[in-house]
């Protein structure tokens, strides 16, 4: 029987561990996530696996940005890194559709994308096993004091440490994501199907309607 919830793992997100100038001053925000707080299946890695729209509140202050996305309800002991970018240009207020997948990619001009969870400089979807529930997706936002300047293959922890030291502000957005087990998958609706049980066609019915007298009344 597929699981309805998966369990919730107390496991760090990246966003806890630091501690910003100030508060309150990020706001992050995704046309992706919708008002119900599910992720469009769009950008799964299932589909078309694009990295989705971000937008938010500009900080004055900020020399660049950099985000983090994670999932802590993924099997293993840590969370699930989805996306690393970093050294977004301080005057940013969005990423655009579609991050091209590399170390440096070419639009935005400026950013570092560091390795997902399958060892890919690019954004990797919401592909959670079958059957194991909703799974949360937390976009994690940094606004920082200076570029970091550090490589594509910069591990999480030493990115983690360089945010601890230089974020002004820090903003979340979280969505879910949930695939469904098959088990629990009801099979498509047919013309057939929908047809079955009404009689046969006549063959001299151009409508190709259930079968039926010469007063119009249905046949079994």
């Amino acid at each position: 029987m597929a699981q309805s919830q998966p369990p919730k793992h107390a496991r760090a997100l990246a966003i806890h561990a630091v501690q910003p100038q100030m508060t309150g001053a990020l706001v992050l925000t995704s046309p992706a996530v919708g008002a119900d707080g599910r992720i469009d299946p769009l950008y799964s890695a299932d589909l078309d696996n694009l990295s989705p729209p971000l937008a938010w509140t500009r900080v004055l202050e900020a020399e660049s940005f950099a985000l983090i996305v994670e999932d802590p309800d993924a099997p293993g002991d840590e969370p699930f890194v989805h996306w690393m970018i970093w050294d977004i240009p301080g005057t940013a207020t969005e990423l655009h559709r579609g991050v091209m997948e590399g170390p440096y990619p070419q639009s935005p001009v400026g950013p570092v994308q560091g390795k997902n969870g399958h060892g890919h400089h690019a954004w990797f979807g919401p592909r959670p096993p079958a059957g194991h529930g909703l799974h949360r997706y937390h976009f994690q936002l940094f606004a920082l004091g200076k570029r970091l300047g550090m490589g594509p293959n910069t591990a999480l922890p030493d990115l983690l440490n360089a945010l601890k030291a230089n974020t002004i502000a820090c903003g979340e957005l979280v969505g879910t994501f949930e695939t469904k087990d098959p088990a629990d998958l009801s099979p498509p609706r047919t013309f057939a199907g929908h047809d079955a049980g009404r009689g046969g066609l006549d063959d001299d019915d151009v409508d190709r309607h259930a079968a039926h007298d010469g007063d119009g009344v249905v046949r079994p």
